[in-house]
């Protein structure tokens, strides 16, 4: 594993990390930016999705992991003395993680469609005509 790669994956379990006690810590305790909470978990579950899917390229495995993520963490709100758990603010973080996963997606369904066209056909017949 290179060290990019390393960087990435340490770089996204910070991150998972963060958001799981984010989530789960007292109100008082939080860092708002000021936007509307909907749009917050929006932009920091794209941004989670993100830096996961550079970590483990397979976008849909990370989508359904981080989607499960998003609606258990809502869910354990319940369990704390000052938080209560929101649909729409699950959906707003699956919604990120779905956007960002297919967006990864189609990044490297380019990139790999970019290579063959650079590269040629792996498995090309040799005179490249068709059978």
């Amino acid at each position: 594993m290179t060290s990019q790669r390393w960087i990435a994956v340490a770089g996204s379990l910070v991150l998972l990390t963060a958001i799981a006690f984010a989530s789960l810590f007292p109100v008082e305790w939080q860092l708002r930016t000021g936007l509307h909470w909907l749009v917050e978990h929006f932009l920091i579950y794209f941004a989670a999705t993100a830096i996961v899917c550079v970590a483990w390229p397979k976008p849909s495995y990370v989508a359904a992991a981080l989607t499960v993520l998003a609606a258990l963490l809502e869910t354990a709100q319940g369990l704390t003395a000052d938080r209560v758990p929101d649909l729409a603010t699950a959906i707003s973080g699956a919604a990120a993680v779905l956007t960002a996963a297919i967006l990864a997606q189609l990044i490297i369904s380019l990139r790999k469609a970019r290579a063959v066209r650079r590269d040629g056909p792996k498995n090309a017949p040799a005179g490249g005509g068709a059978i």
